[in-house]
């Protein structure tokens, strides 16, 4: 019997969820036809690549190495169906985005809108996710780029600075103009109730880590896990929250306080896996986000 890519696919999935029957629910085909299928893979490999004696279905040692391979074989393949079908002119095309959650808030609308205008037959794709399953989907090839920070990356990730990003403490918007206002000692926090992002937001460890430098707990009244569902309680309340300046600088309703000392900085990069194609929607959008932050006045890294 030839080895065929489903073959590959069946196993990866069995694999994946240690169960035949979920396994063919997933692909979907029937439970004896998968079982028959990875029966035939291992006689054409010579090998037994699962165990099946436990209540779960579990790769042996070769089945182990196999699995590995097969997964590397089916993510060149699919990199090279997509360089086969890469536009050069850009007249169609598609780019898989993902990004940590509070760059929706102030970065993937204006990339968003700027790519349509530019391209219009370039699709997008748009995931938000925390930055480790960010690195791992570049890693598995799930991904073409990540926008995150900059620090201890995956092997084979391949980071770009940016710019620079800054944190300030974030209020209600006063009704009148008023001078630049002076920054408020973190001391003061102390006694003011805050609203800030839930613990899963790489911003709140950040925010976190600075009050802990400096010995100061606030009391927080509210956490959310929305960038918009804490900028509007801020903005209909005397709490007080963390954010970006990016976010603050075209929202009207609300009004950026320096700190001192101040938050530190954090630069914000364009991740890829190093050794992943770059097709021309790649390509077009990386030169997109430099100008884009170029034009927006963002620090640079």
């Amino acid at each position: 019997m030839a080895l065929e890519l489903r073959h590959l696919r069946y196993l990866l999935a069995v694999a994946e969820h240690g169960n035949f029957t979920r396994a063919a629910e997933d692909l979907p085909i029937s439970q004896p036809t998968l079982s028959q299928q990875i029966k035939q893979l291992e006689r054409t490999v010579g090998v037994q690549l699962l165990d099946r004696t436990g209540r779960t279905v579990r790769l042996t040692d070769a089945g182990e190495a196999y699995v590995q391979h097969a997964r590397h074989a089916l993510h060149d393949l699919a990199a090279a169906q997509r360089a086969v079908n890469d536009v050069q002119d850009l007249s169609r095309g598609h780019l898989r985005l993902g990004l940590t959650p509070t760059f929706t808030a102030y970065l993937v609308g204006p990339l968003t809108a700027e790519l349509h205008a530019r391209h219009p037959g370039v699709t997008l794709a748009v995931r938000e996710m925390p930055q480790d399953r960010i690195e791992a989907a570049l890693s598995d090839d799930d991904l073409d780029l990540g926008i995150a920070f900059t620090g201890p990356h995956l092997p084979g990730i391949e980071a770009t600075d940016l710019f620079t990003e800054t944190l300030s403490l974030v209020t209600a918007a006063p009704e009148a103009d008023t001078d630049r206002p002076q920054p408020l000692p973190v001391t003061d926090l102390a006694d003011r109730q805050l609203a800030l992002l839930s613990g899963d937001f790489a911003t709140r460890i950040h925010i976190d880590r600075y009050f802990d430098e400096h010995h100061v707990t606030p009391r927080i009244a509210v956490e959310a896990n929305s960038i918009q569902a804490l900028t509007e309680i801020v903005r209909r309340t005397s709490l007080a929250t963390v954010l970006p300046d990016a976010i603050t600088h075209d929202h009207p309703h609300l009004a950026p306080l320096p700190l001192a000392p101040a938050l530190p900085t954090r630069t914000v990069a364009l991740l890829r896996r190093s050794d992943a194609y770059r097709s021309a929607a790649v390509r077009a959008f990386t030169l997109l986000v430099r100008e884009l932050v170029h034009t927006r006045g963002y620090t640079p890294a």
